[in-house]
């Protein structure tokens, strides 16, 4: 009787998005840091004679450029795919923004596997960026995700719903990026560093879009349900009547949810943009397993995010949480600003304790300003909309870090954690 009743648990947990979210994410981790260090060796004999820059500065300015040109790719190219899918999802096809972004996601990751073990030039990964963008990307697969949590919760458990998710991607992410540098240094005779981390990768990958074909379903919960006091926002009703799903848009509170998620968006991916490059010049000079131990701490912070949803959901309102989220970003890269030794890195981390709070508290918001059946459009509108800011604030943020390498490298931090400050204006006014 025990044995099949387990299998039953387990084949129930199986079909749903969690264990594919799991293993995409400890995929990806392990792809980052290969990623990165693949960069930074292939860039370390970089030289720009007319810029009368010294060896270092000129690593990090070729590693800058190219992560500029291989973001921006990928911010442009999923537009379109995503649409598409977005669309698909909301006719009934939910699993598309689920599959098809899954098989980017794979060949990219293969695509690096053979950069290293065929010592292809680093250029082919902006091909591999082309390909990941057309398969929707993370623009249609974040909300694909998103948008089955959406659907397969009550409106007033939304919220900690998605915060779910995001600490099951944080905690994958944690563990991932804990043995990434460890599993990038291993190597034989015939196979390189990174070799061994990359396949892994792939195969996490793999699977992970094998799970989302085979097992994968799609289950979805009535959107009537009676409402908690202290988590009612927007609704004017009393907490003994049913909310219904609003039957058209409250375009009011979406403008402005858009706004703080756009700015927001433009602080967090600017600062995060540069991080990676300004952890490997002097003073800190990360190696690959510190990198990966980087890496694990801004994972940490989906964690204590979730546990800051869960607390303070119970006393105070959705926007109250966003706001919460922005100041602990915003402190906490500000001191990142003057970070010159490895365990001040840990400290402004630390400082960020709730940030990743209000991008899932904003989802949550919009999703309960528009039908059910504009759900996966309006969050996959808002994805695309981050990659729009993407499109200006990768170049801006680069440039800004390579202009002021010889007097304040941390000054994007800075130019950050302003950029959150006025994403609270918008938030304060929902």
């Amino acid at each position: 009787m025990v044995l099949p009743a387990l299998c039953h648990t387990a084949s129930a947990v199986l079909r749903q998005i969690e264990p594919i979210l799991v293993l995409e994410q400890l995929g990806s981790t392990l792809f980052d840091t290969a990623l990165q260090m693949v960069v930074r060796d292939r860039c370390v004999n970089a030289t720009y004679p007319d810029a009368h820059l010294s060896r270092e500065d000129s690593q990090q300015k070729a590693m800058t450029d190219f992560y500029m040109t291989y973001n921006l790719i990928i911010q442009l190219t999923p537009i379109l795919p995503a649409l598409l899918l977005a669309r698909l999802s909301d006719r009934g096809w939910r699993r598309m923004p689920i599959v098809v972004p899954l098989c980017g996601y794979l060949l990219s990751r293969l695509a690096l596997l053979l950069v290293v073990l065929l010592q292809l030039p680093l250029q082919v990964m902006f091909g591999a960026a082309v390909v990941f963008g057309l398969s929707g990307g993370f623009s249609a697969y974040w909300p694909g995700v998103m948008t089955l949590a959406s659907l397969s919760s009550t409106d007033t458990d939304r919220s900690k719903a998605m915060m779910t998710v995001e600490v099951l991607y944080g905690m994958a992410g944690l563990v991932g990026s804990l043995a990434s540098g460890h599993l990038f240094l291993l190597y034989t005779s015939t196979l390189g560093h990174g070799t061994i981390l990359l396949i892994v990768s792939t195969l996490l990958h793999l699977l992970s879009l094998i799970f989302s074909i085979v097992l994968l379903q799609v289950k979805q919960v009535p959107s009537q349900v009676p409402v908690d006091e202290d988590c009612q926002v927007f609704s004017q009703a009393s907490s003994d009547v049913p909310v219904a799903a609003p039957v058209r848009i409250d375009r009011v509170n979406v403008a402005l949810l858009f706004a703080a998620a756009i700015l927001y968006s433009f602080s967090v991916g600017g600062a995060i943009e540069i991080l990676g490059a300004f952890v490997m010049k002097e003073p800190l000079s990360w190696n690959a397993t510190q990198v990966g131990y980087g890496n694990a701490a801004g994972c940490m912070i989906f964690l204590t995010s979730f546990l800051g949803v869960f607390v303070f959901r119970r006393c105070v309102s959705d926007v109250m949480l966003i706001l919460i989220g922005m100041v602990s970003f915003a402190s906490g890269i500000f001191f990142m600003s003057f970070v010159t030794e490895t365990y001040m890195f840990y400290l402004a981390r630390s400082l960020n304790l709730f940030a990743l709070i209000p991008m899932p508290t904003i989802r949550s918001l919009l999703s309960q300003q528009v039908p059910a059946s504009f759900c996966g459009t309006t969050l996959t509108s808002l994805q695309l909309s981050l990659k729009f800011a993407g499109l200006a604030y990768i170049p801006a943020f680069t440039k800004i870090y390579q202009g002021t390498l010889g007097w304040f490298p941390g000054f994007v931090f800075t130019l950050s954690s302003i950029f959150t400050v006025l994403g609270m204006i918008p938030i304060r006014y929902v």
